[in-house]
């Protein structure tokens, strides 16, 4: 069965809640609040494919609500349709510009805000497949480097707001430049292939993710994840490729693929920015190859 989407209604008027509610009910979840105060509390804590949302309400407006939605790289791409019982095209063409993606004049025909947020979703799903896309690395079919930095970034700032824990872990494959010489780049693909899934494998939170950083190196991100934590993940992550038993007779540690990891963890918001957990994380891997790599090894923040 297809996942149904969440739609959020925010409209001060009870009866317009109703009649929007029972219109969309039937074919996808639907939330209501009655104030622009109360959608932005919703919307940092819950997620929504789309927004209805009204213009004239009291205390913040739907214009100052689309406004700070888009102001927030949490929220900013949530498709946006305001409903307002003035029909001006003045108006209209305000909320447009301000980002919204549609425009519902009051009274309004169930059947066409039927359409209308149809079409919204419709595009809506074809972005996020768009955005997905750019967000894989080809080869390993993991997250990449840009999924990487822009989920860093959002959990770094969740942590930091909240005074959460949050692990970052850097791997690299060990001598890796030594097994394509001696096994050739198709079988060095195939290698971080195989590499890659089973690293990515290990995750059984839906909130932690491994992704390719660049070359033979990966990079996980473990919210809510402290010191200890990730260490044992980490030893979990290094398992997980001596399992695999690659070999690799070229390699000066050992007769297959193994990993080395570096650990930086940030507790109580510590981390003064995501790119400092990044370069910690940076030097317990090297610290971790100077000790003879296979090794893991967390950085004191």
């Amino acid at each position: 069965m297809p996942k149904k989407a969440k739609i959020l209604i925010v409209d001060d008027d009870p009866l317009n809640r109703l009649v929007l509610e029972k219109t969309l009910g039937q074919d996808h979840d639907v939330f209501l609040v009655d104030s622009g105060e109360k959608a932005l509390t919703f919307t940092k804590s819950n997620q929504v494919d789309l927004i209805i949302l009204d213009v004239v309400m009291p205390g913040i407006d739907g214009y100052e609500v689309l406004v700070q939605l888009k102001e927030n790289p949490i929220t900013q791409s949530i498709p946006i349709i305001f409903i307002s019982a003035n029909n001006s095209h003045t108006d209209e063409a305000k909320g447009l510009e301000l980002g919204a993606m549609d425009y519902i004049t009051k009274p309004f025909n169930a059947s066409i805000v039927k359409v209308r947020v149809r079409n919204q979703l419709l595009i809506k799903q074809k972005n996020d497949l768009l955005e997905m896309l750019a967000s894989i690395d080809g080869l390993t079919e993991i997250p990449n480097r840009r999924y990487l930095d822009e989920n860093l970034s959002r959990e770094w700032r969740r942590s930091k707001r909240n005074g959460s824990c949050l692990s970052v872990l850097l791997m690299d494959i060990d001598h890796f430049k030594r097994y394509n010489d001696c096994y050739g780049h198709r079988a060095g693909d195939e290698c971080l292939k195989q590499v890659a899934q089973a690293l990515a494998a290990q995750c059984e939170r839906s909130t932690d993710f491994i992704a390719r950083y660049g070359g033979e190196e990966f990079a996980a991100v473990l919210p809510d994840v402290n010191k200890q934590q990730a260490q044992a993940f980490a030893q979990k992550l290094r398992k997980a490729v001596h399992d695999l038993n690659i070999e690799h007779k070229a390699s000066l540690n050992a007769e297959h693929i193994t990993i080395s990891i570096g650990i930086a963890s940030m507790e109580n918001g510590n981390a003064s920015a995501e790119q400092a957990l990044l370069e910690q994380a940076d030097l317990g891997l090297y610290a971790a190859k100077d000790a003879g790599r296979d090794q893991v090894f967390a950085v004191n923040l």
